[in-house]
């Protein structure tokens, strides 16, 4: 699923459920704030608003997360590729 671009500074992330969902994330300077608003189809059914000073919080915990998911695969492959011990 690509990632779509809004008219403000953002982006459009379609939700892997699908049935016309997806989070929608802008800046809003003026305000100080990024605003997550959830879709469906071409109606906004929630939003969120994130005081710029607590993204640097947000964007840790999604770093985090995929930190550990790469290591978690990272070790996947690697029992994968190891030879077998049996023999």
């Amino acid at each position: 699923m690509a990632l779509q671009r809004t008219p403000r500074p953002g982006a459009v992330f379609p939700d892997l459920r699908g049935d016309g969902r997806s989070l929608r994330a802008t800046w809003h300077q003026e305000q100080q704030v990024v605003v997550l608003s959830l879709w469906r189809n071409n109606v906004c059914v929630s939003t969120f608003r994130l005081a710029a000073d607590e993204v640097p919080d947000f964007v840790g915990l999604l770093c985090h997360g995929l930190d550990e998911a790469y290591d978690a695969a990272r070790e996947r492959v690697e029992r994968l590729e190891r030879p077998s011990q049996a023999g």
